[in-house]
């Protein structure tokens, strides 16, 4: 093997090999972003997780987002007991015995 035969597999070795760090960084490029864009935590070099900083602006949004949480829970609770209250009303046979000597008392029913 001469000098020229190693000239020719580096002619085709230094393409190669830079192809392949180019597809690599663009594989972690594309991964970083995709995390970031779904809100994975990230992580560094050696494997500590990288958690986005968080100032005082994002604290007190999650603080309001939490309290109306809380209170569409507290309201979505209240609406079920009044609709169970609605449901025993309509499905209680005295509320249908009602109706029906109401619809008799109408004018121009039976008359």
């Amino acid at each position: 093997m001469g000098p020229q035969d190693v000239m020719e597999i580096i002619r085709l070795a230094v393409p190669g090999a830079i192809g392949i760090a180019i597809v690599i960084t663009c594989g972690v490029l594309l991964n970083t972003w995709l995390k970031m864009k779904h809100g994975y935590p990230l992580s560094g070099s050696w494997g500590q997780k990288l958690y986005p900083k968080t100032g005082s602006e994002d604290a007190e949004r999650i603080k309001l987002l939490s309290q109306e949480n809380a209170a569409l829970r507290a309201e979505l609770g209240s609406i079920k007991d009044r609709m169970g209250n609605v449901e025993r009303i309509v499905t209680d046979s005295g509320y249908a015995l009602t109706h029906q000597i109401e619809a008799l008392r109408a004018p121009g029913k039976g008359n």
